[in-house]
């Protein structure tokens, strides 16, 4: 039995554990993806002339590579930072 009304047991806290993880894993594969979506828009509208330079390039794969990654591990990471500051924690410790 906890100590406090607001501690968790073991199990409790492990569970909490594994739900916060999925839920900044979920958050983090839609950063992810949305990373992805906006480096295939740049290419695609080519902006700056970007998709007409890779397109007349022999070899384009490695610099769709170098602006794709980027910017998914960017939007990733701002929208999992989004994540942890609206996590509920006090929600959970008033139930």
């Amino acid at each position: 039995m906890p100590l406090h009304p607001d501690e968790l047991t073991p199990e409790e806290a492990r569970r909490d554990h594994w739900e916060m993880l999925g839920f900044l894993a979920l958050n983090a594969s839609f950063g992810a993806a949305l990373g992805f979506l906006v480096a295939f828009a740049i290419v695609w509208l080519d902006f700056g002339g970007l998709g007409t330079s890779l397109a007349r390039s022999s070899h384009p794969i490695l610099p769709t590579i170098m602006l794709a990654v980027p910017l998914a591990l960017i939007f990733a990471a701002a929208v999992t930072a989004s994540a942890v500051m609206t996590m509920p924690y006090r929600k959970k410790k008033q139930r």
